[in-house]
């Protein structure tokens, strides 16, 4: 039997499959590691839309780190290998492995990442959309 799912508005029919995106990002975005959203400004007639990620990574490199866009995704993932040096007295930063995800609108697009003194930049663009009207012919019943 296959079971029938409503959506939960009625007004955004289509939309089942960002539903279940919304609530998968809700359960794997716990709060680590800590990230910021800027809006870039750029020259002035450009006409795309700039945005940086930026999160908190200490202690990661660049190999314990994976950024990829899978369907309409910005999956950021680390995996910190355990680090059995040292005799620690304190250990207060984080060795854990995370998932960090975002989902992009149509058109978005990963321009660039690096790290940068613990910190994952990620640049995000958005060309401008063509505006495009178009014209719904209104048939006649007969």
């Amino acid at each position: 039997m296959t079971r029938t799912r409503h959506p939960s508005n009625t007004l955004l029919l289509g939309f089942d499959v960002t539903e279940s995106i919304l609530s998968q990002i809700a359960r794997s975005n716990e709060g680590y590691p800590p990230y910021n959203i800027e809006r870039l400004r750029g020259a002035e007639p450009e006409p795309a839309e700039r945005l940086r990620i930026t999160l908190a990574v200490a202690g990661f490199d660049e190999t314990e780190l994976d950024v990829s866009i899978q369907s309409n995704q910005l999956v950021i993932r680390g995996r910190q290998a355990e680090r059995t040096e040292g005799n620690f007295l304190f250990r207060g930063i984080a060795a854990r492995q995370f998932q960090r995800l975002f989902v992009l609108a149509d058109g978005m697009d990963v321009q660039a990442a690096s790290l940068r003194n613990g910190l994952l930049l990620i640049d995000l663009i958005r060309p401008e959309p063509e505006r495009m009207v178009r014209k719904i012919n209104i048939s006649t019943a007969s």
